[in-house]
């Protein structure tokens, strides 16, 4: 269970491009010239930590940034590409001391063997502050990429046939995640002797195969990366719908979730708790963060403005899957205090100006948080997990063992 002080939130910033706001690139602060540089996300990432975040999310994807769910939109006048999330995180990770670092990956097309060995290395890198954020692909065109398989193309994302497809992705990544977790456990803790005077650098022993057999993987293991220093790195992933919620409740430590109104988070929250149960998980901890795009500024009238500004130059509403936040940060703590008590433990802010709205989060809210006594005054753990109140799991295979 969670060892976090109960009136204590979590904050977490989701970081993508220049902000969530699609003309937020066109703003005098954005610095889009530097988007691709590693010292633009190093920058955005120590501004968070200057705030005391837990840790930052890192977006990405297999196909060209768009608003339509479907296909690229050919839009030009918006940001379109990216770095890749893990090595974003590798480099920033030892140019900062304390804040998690969680890259988002795709389960759909990328092997967990893989991902196992990079969150497992960006753990060492950052020295126990990783985690991922699980991402599924249900389009036609990233599939493409790939060449490995076919998905059938959705064409209303509530049809019977498109909750058949979303449902066999989100099995696929619940899969992924158990491959990629018993990896992690494929080495005890103790594995590597690194005895030179006998020639033992590691006990085979204490090497395990994971055998793991299913409809979608069928991995024997061991990793090649020794198990990383928090045990099992931080898994997270957002879901808007009880499928997604079924992923959560199965294999997630943090699920981020798009409530809009208290009633509907204590929905969401109790849903997941059943899940958990139901999965065998009642006595683990589940973060669950409530998602929200925030636009601060001094006065509610001047967030509205630079969103209208925005939506201008956008050519449209902006629009979200997640609440839209708009006004002073004294007002969002009211808002932040109002979800917390429908039992959400943290939440995930996305700037829609990640050079205006960051800062706003780390000097504006973090002091006013901290003035309700809401959130930490210092970082108070060495890990991510230990951030998030969790602890160091045993090693299931040495516990087998033994």
């Amino acid at each position: 269970m969670s060892s976090t002080p109960a009136n204590r939130l979590h904050l977490a910033v989701a970081l993508d491009g220049t902000g969530w706001h699609p003309a937020s690139w066109r703003e005098p602060v954005a610095r889009p010239r530097d988007l691709f540089t590693a010292g633009y996300w190093t920058d955005l990432v120590a501004e968070a930590e200057r705030g005391l975040i837990d840790f930052v999310t890192l977006e990405d994807g297999l196909g060209p940034q768009s608003s339509h769910f479907l296909d690229p939109d050919e839009r030009t006048d918006q940001v379109r590409g990216r770095l890749d999330a893990v090595l974003i995180a590798s480099r920033v990770a030892p140019l900062t001391r304390h804040i998690g670092l969680v890259p988002t990956v795709v389960s759909t097309h990328t092997e967990p063997f893989h991902i196992s060995k990079a969150i497992a290395t960006l753990d060492y890198v950052s020295t126990g502050r990783a985690g991922l954020r699980v991402q599924i692909s249900g389009r036609p065109n990233e599939a493409a990429h790939f060449g490995r398989r076919t998905i059938r193309r959705i064409e209303a994302y509530d049809s019977p046939a498109a909750q058949d497809v979303i449902t066999e992705l989100f099995d696929e990544a619940a899969d992924h995640v158990e491959v990629v977790r018993r990896l992690w456990d494929s080495w005890e803790d103790d594995t590597e002797i690194r005895d030179a005077a006998t020639g033992r650098f590691i006990d085979r022993d204490k090497l395990h195969y994971i055998d793991f057999e299913g409809r979608h993987f069928s991995v024997k293991g061991p990793s090649i990366t020794p198990r990383p220093p928090q045990g099992q790195p931080l898994v997270t992933a957002l879901a808007h719908q009880s499928t997604g919620y079924r992923l959560l409740a199965r294999q997630a430590d943090i699920g981020y979730v798009t409530p809009h109104d208290a009633d509907q988070a204590r929905a969401i929250v109790a849903e997941l708790r059943a899940g958990q149960q139901a999965a065998g998980r009642a006595g683990d901890t589940l973060h669950v963060f409530g998602d929200l795009v925030v636009f601060l500024d001094d006065s509610r009238a001047q967030a509205q403005a630079r969103r209208d500004r925005l939506d201008t130059l956008a050519g449209e509403p902006y629009t979200s899957d997640a609440r839209i936040f708009t006004g002073t940060a004294a007002q969002l703590v009211d808002l932040l205090e109002e979800l917390a008590v429908a039992g959400l433990t943290g939440f995930r802010l996305r700037p829609a100006v990640a050079g205006h709205d960051l800062p706003r989060i780390s000097r504006d809210l973090v002091p006013e948080l901290q003035r309700r006594g809401r959130f930490r005054e210092a970082y108070e753990a060495d890990t991510l997990r230990g951030l998030l109140g969790l602890a160091r799991p045993a090693n299931r295979y040495a516990a087998s063992v033994a």
